[in-house]
């Protein structure tokens, strides 16, 4: 049972928070007073999907993540489970997804299938392009316009900017994440953004993080949020900086502090729309 844990990495949340907030967020922006039906469908949703993404990863990384000091362990790096095991675990996720899905609209429906796709096709690209950190960040922010689908049927400008806050976000915590394994998949042949950036890795995150506050800024400014969430979003922004201060040296243990930070960031984020 805990290889399957593992494997699903419900011993460690951190991806499931960091999808989960930008969830909720966008679930207090589109309805200020949603169901608690609405909002168990959408957490649940985010804790099978990502449970199934990281089925995904790993079925994929199984060749590779016996060579990586950070993922030798994971269940079918060592041979706790099989092929076939990560497969069926899977198609059980997918079943549970589904269930949640039909509860709800069928534009809905549409943007999960999307969703679905480039959840599937992730683990994938980092074998062919050095950005699988994007193809990430766009099945991490699927979650938003699915949210306003389901509540409004509709995709207003805060949607989109909420959308391209979280993308750009994402490919900074998860350039960060990948600075941990940058010479590991250098030798086995893994791309990513940390590669690719090379030296002006930190230099970008940090522009896209400053993209992200600036979007989450015009998102306030055009809903008339009060100066409450503005203050909070300070504090997002300090967060920022305080990685750019861990990441500058490019030490991996660092490198990786920086990048569980973030679930902060995410929580002062739907801190600061829910109180706005």
């Amino acid at each position: 049972m805990l290889a399957y844990i593992q494997l699903m990495r419900l011993d460690k949340p951190i991806g499931i928070l960091l999808l989960l907030w930008p969830t909720l967020s966008a679930i207090w922006l589109a309805d200020p007073h949603p169901s608690v039906g609405l909002v168990v469908i959408f957490v649940l949703g985010v804790i099978v999907m990502r449970s199934a993404g990281c089925v995904i990863n790993d079925y994929a990384d199984r060749h590779f993540d016996a060579h990586v000091e950070r993922t030798q362990d994971r269940p079918l790096a060592r041979g706790a489970l099989t092929a076939k095991n990560a497969l069926y675990t899977l198609l059980i996720l997918l079943l549970i997804a589904a269930g949640l899905l039909i509860t709800l609209n069928r534009l809905s429906w549409l943007i999960a299938g999307f969703a679905l796709l480039t959840a599937m096709i992730y683990p994938f690209m980092k074998r062919y392009t050095h950005f699988p950190q994007i193809i990430l960040a766009i099945a991490f922010s699927w979650s938003i316009p699915m949210v306003y689908a389901a509540t409004i049927a509709e995709f207003p400008l805060t949607c989109w900017l909420l959308c391209l806050a979280n993308i750009c976000w994402t490919i900074a915590y998860d350039t960060e994440y990948a600075m941990v394994d940058r010479s590991d998949d250098m030798k086995i042949g893994i791309k990513s953004t940390a590669i690719l950036f090379g030296h002006y890795d930190t230099l970008i995150i940090g522009l896209l993080q400053i993209v992200a506050v600036s979007c989450m800024v015009i998102l306030g400014l055009t809903n008339d949020f009060n100066s409450v969430y503005f203050t909070i979003l300070l504090i997002a922004s300090l967060l920022f900086i305080y990685q750019q201060w861990l990441i500058k040296d490019r030490d991996r243990a660092k490198c990786f502090k920086a990048f569980m930070n973030n679930n902060y960031v995410g929580f002062f984020v739907y801190l600061a729309i829910l109180i706005k």
